[in-house]
């Protein structure tokens, strides 16, 4: 692996809320234009790992670096300039916008207002049910379109690197199987970089090329999807089944 193949390096990160640390000297390397899924039981610091790389929360020690570039104190709004977009558990739509005011959201930054145009009509191509709820607000989505809308929204803003926490949370098997189809489609046509926090284990590794496994914030393994997959001793040594 060459240094222009990575996307994302995290070395000895170590964060939380109030003293006690989270993540504890956290090493990761996401290599461009793949999906890693971060997988582990509940509590074991996935969803702070996302939060810390997307400058939710501040680290107390290490080093994020992301496309070259040491992430040291970069305010939040810079990073989703640089193309790191994180999409959080719950979704986070506003319930009171339209589809369609929701969707701009993710690109009233930028500057490009042709092509900011262009990646909203994307998004409606990729979503076929948010073009056709384009004027309802978004407390009237059912589970699966509010996900849809919480990517949509995200995607309109090109992104480099998508953080995405627990996607098929609530989510009917279908609509969950639509989403990994649509991730690995990003990954193939547009060289989108995923780092995926999933519960849903034989999910994540259908569509992921690397696997994480965390355990009480730290990282116990790092290896292929494929090997993860296909190893049952592993896989009950640290993902229980």
């Amino acid at each position: 692996m060459t240094a222009d193949d990575v996307i994302l390096q995290v070395k000895g990160l170590t964060a939380g809320y109030g003293a006690a640390p989270v993540l504890q000297e956290v090493d990761l390397t996401v290599r461009a234009g793949t999906i890693a899924a971060v997988l582990g039981a509940n509590g074991a610091g996935k969803t702070t790992l996302l939060r810390t790389l997307s400058g939710l929360v501040r680290p107390s020690g290490g080093e994020i670096v992301y496309g070259g570039q040491p992430l040291r104190d970069v305010p939040v709004e810079q990073l989703v300039r640089r193309g790191m977009a994180h999409v959080p558990e719950g979704r986070g739509v506003v319930a009171e916008l339209t589809v369609d005011e929701n969707l701009r959201l993710g690109g009233l930054w930028r500057r490009d207002r042709e092509d900011a145009a262009k990646a909203l009509t994307e998004v409606y191509e990729l979503f076929e049910p948010l073009a056709q709820r384009r004027r309802s607000a978004g407390h009237q989505l059912s589970g699966g379109e509010r996900q849809m809308l919480a990517l949509g929204r995200a995607l309109v803003a090109r992104p480099k690197l998508l953080l995405l926490d627990e996607p098929s949370l609530g989510l009917a098997p279908r609509v969950i199987a639509q989403i990994m189809a649509l991730l690995r489609q990003l990954r193939d046509t547009t060289g989108l970089t995923v780092l995926l926090v999933e519960q849903n284990v034989r999910s994540a590794l259908s569509v992921a090329d690397e696997a994480v496994v965390m355990s009480l914030g730290r990282i116990v393994t790092a290896t292929s999807a494929d090997r993860l997959r296909d190893d049952e001793e592993l896989r009950h040594a640290y993902l229980g089944f």
